[in-house]
């Protein structure tokens, strides 16, 4: 799993990039590994930026950042995006990501 994940995440100078798939309008609101890719699950349908709130949101409660340090850079009308946080390390953000991979495995 650690080894997938690190190939969704890029360490810049004073942020991390994060590559995932979203998948809207779903029964719950997590992170899951898929076939080697991060994918975000969320019960907010694609209209009118909810669901990309719903993963900003979820990031900023999951690292305990406000949602200002979050932005989507790349992707915010596809599925797949491109999140950057700034002000993380690549380690915190891997830290973080694997504890609720492992939180959505027991649900």
């Amino acid at each position: 799993m650690e080894d997938a994940l690190r190939k969704q995440i890029q360490e810049g100078p004073d942020y991390v990039d994060i590559v995932l798939y979203v998948k809207p309008e779903s029964s719950f609101t997590g992170l899951r590994m898929e076939l080697g890719e991060l994918v975000f699950y969320t019960d907010e349908p694609p209209i009118e930026g909810r669901a990309n709130a719903s993963l900003v949101r979820f990031f900023s409660r999951l690292l305990r950042i406000p949602s200002s340090r979050i932005e989507i850079v790349h992707g915010a009308r596809s599925r797949t995006k491109r999140l950057r946080i700034h002000g993380v390390s690549a380690e915190e953000v891997m830290a973080k990501i694997i504890e609720a991979l492992r939180e959505s495995e027991k649900a």
